[in-house]
């Protein structure tokens, strides 16, 4: 079969490789229809989070189940499936506290308690290298999906792959940063990151009644879409004083009730900020954190939904503690949300699929990550078709 993998450091290409096989009872072998690439590959794909060897990419991705191990009595061939990207069990103590981000049984050699890049980490995803479980991923025309009892979730007749594939990641993603500030209504929500994580935070922030909803990029184009897709307020970034004075001026003064951090450590950097982490034995950058911090008002909530892989010196902890700041992130429990956030689709009250910019075939993957990461052609979301 055909399957995109990771060489090195943004060299990714179509391989011919091995089709998937059963392994565990727990298993479905799934022929892909449709699959996206998520701005959290760009780390791996950026070398920023490292795999030695070649490894299929991608955990956002849905079809048609074509076997079935013995142990999956819910499922059957030719069903059509979405499936949630963490790789979880199901009933460790973590999958039944809806947490299959820690699953304690998905990633055995590399799973621990204290948590970290290059120590002890959570459970599983997949295509999302050795140290999450090395699970090859869905950008490929086949692929193994394990515990699949448990994550998979059957699509209505009704519904096309592209209003459904985002809930995968990106739309349980957005919202789980809206559900951990426990917005209620008329709330002002301010999101830094105008990419697909970004516009669905701000869909799922209407969805729970905000009254505002402010949305902060460095790229006008991805804010002009977060404006049509999501009805988000844009701020275009300048500096981070001038965003954070911006947000305040929009909220007599105050800063936002909720502040989601959908950018993570790789933020687009100028020189400054490349020496700082150079200096700091730093990964990336933790400006767009230290931003949120300052937008969010005193008492206010800090959702962080971006990627951080490295400590960073001068965390501002006295402003944590002097302003009360309630801060939560981590990886979205994207199988505790699945199921109701399908239901928003089927009735009608999302729509997903607007976000979409670029429909490839996975012959043009390599292309499309490049475009992909370096913002060409007013790239925001790409789906690849592996069957064409």
């Amino acid at each position: 079969m055909k399957a995109l993998r990771i060489h090195g450091a943004k060299d990714v290409r179509v391989d011919n490789v091995d089709d998937p096989e059963i392994k565990e009872a727990r298993d479905i072998i799934l022929r892909v229809t449709s699959t996206a690439i998520c701005g959290s590959d760009l780390h791996i794909y950026n070398g920023s989070i490292p795999q030695l060897h070649p490894m299929t990419l991608g955990h956002e991705f849905m079809g048609i189940v074509e076997e079935v191990g013995k142990g999956v009595k819910n499922l059957k061939r030719g069903d059509r499936v979405v499936v949630p990207f963490p790789v979880a069990c199901g009933h460790c103590l973590f999958c039944s506290h809806d947490l299959p981000g820690h699953c304690e049984n998905s990633n055995p050699d590399h799973y621990g308690p204290e948590g970290g890049l290059m120590t002890e980490k959570g459970g599983a995803l997949f295509g999302y290298t050795d140290l999450y479980g090395g699970y090859d991923g869905g950008q490929a025309e086949f692929v193994r999906v394990p515990y699949a009892d448990y994550g998979p979730r059957k699509v209505p007749d009704n519904l096309t792959d592209e209003q459904v594939l985002f809930l995968t990641d990106i739309f349980p993603t957005g919202y789980t940063g809206i559900d951990w500030a426990n917005v209620r209504g008329g709330e002002i929500v301010a999101i830094f990151g105008a990419g697909p994580v970004g516009i669905m935070a701000a869909k799922s922030a209407w969805l729970r009644g905000a009254k505002r909803v402010i949305i902060v990029d460095t790229q006008q184009y991805r804010l002009d879409l977060a404006k049509q897709s999501a009805r988000a307020e844009g701020i275009l970034w300048e500096s981070q004083q001038q965003v954070v004075d911006e947000i305040r001026s929009m909220s007599k003064g105050y800063g936002a009730d909720v502040v989601v951090e959908a950018v993570g450590f790789e933020p687009d950097r100028n020189l400054a900020d490349r020496a700082k982490a150079v200096i700091n034995l730093e990964k990336g950058s933790d400006k767009v954190l230290l931003a949120c911090m300052s937008a969010v008002r005193r008492g206010g909530f800090v959702s962080v939904l971006g990627v951080y892989s490295s400590p960073f010196d001068n965390f501002p902890i006295h402003q944590f503690f002097d302003k009360g700041i309630t801060l939560k992130g981590g990886q979205a429990p994207a199988h505790k949300y699945i199921d109701k956030l399908m239901g928003h689709v089927a009735n009608g009250d999302v729509r997903l699929d607007d976000i979409i910019s670029h429909r490839l075939p996975l012959s043009q993957a390599p292309h499309a990550y490049d475009i992909f990461r370096n913002k060409k052609d007013n790239c925001t979301k790409v789906v690849l078709k592996p069957g064409e």
